[in-house]
């Protein structure tokens, strides 16, 4: 049986990894609200089935006034009529993203309707935004991060 190291030794054996990780996600954008940013950290969370990531998103969407009914129906963004034009943008350049080693490209439609909706800097904006939450979710699957769950 093999024993993980644990998390608050992770950070405490390499702290250059917390502070180089939070600060990519540090966006003064205001293109990239906080809304869309607990759905894009949630869904690839849900996508990397990072079970860690996803207890501390979900929490902290509600925390910040995000209805539990859009949370529950997140997986099927497409299809709820419950998400703007720009949050559906940020969805599928997140998820095009995040799932980028199943077609090495992305469409046209995704960034064009990425770049429409962010603009130039909001779109790079949103990318750190992606890219650190799938950083954060490698660390915690690899690391086997549990959330504190109490039921």
């Amino acid at each position: 049986m093999s024993t993980r190291i644990p998390q608050q030794s992770v950070y405490r054996l390499v702290p250059r990894l917390a502070k180089h990780l939070v600060a990519l996600g540090n966006v003064a954008d205001s293109t990239v609200n906080r809304t869309i940013t607990h759905l894009v950290n949630l869904r690839v969370s849900q996508i990397n089935h990072c079970c860690f990531c996803q207890h501390m998103h979900t929490q902290e969407a509600r925390d910040d006034g995000e209805h539990q009914v859009r949370l529950d129906v997140l997986p099927a963004w497409r299809e709820a009529p419950c998400f703007s034009t720009q949050e559906r943008a940020a969805l599928a350049w997140a998820e095009a993203l995040t799932l980028i080693n199943q077609q090495p490209t992305i469409s046209e439609e995704t960034y064009q309707n990425a770049l429409t909706a962010f603009g130039e800097h909001g779109l790079v904006e949103l990318t750190t935004i992606i890219v650190q939450i799938n950083s954060w979710n490698r660390i915690s699957v690899g690391f086997q991060f549990a959330p504190d769950i109490s039921i």
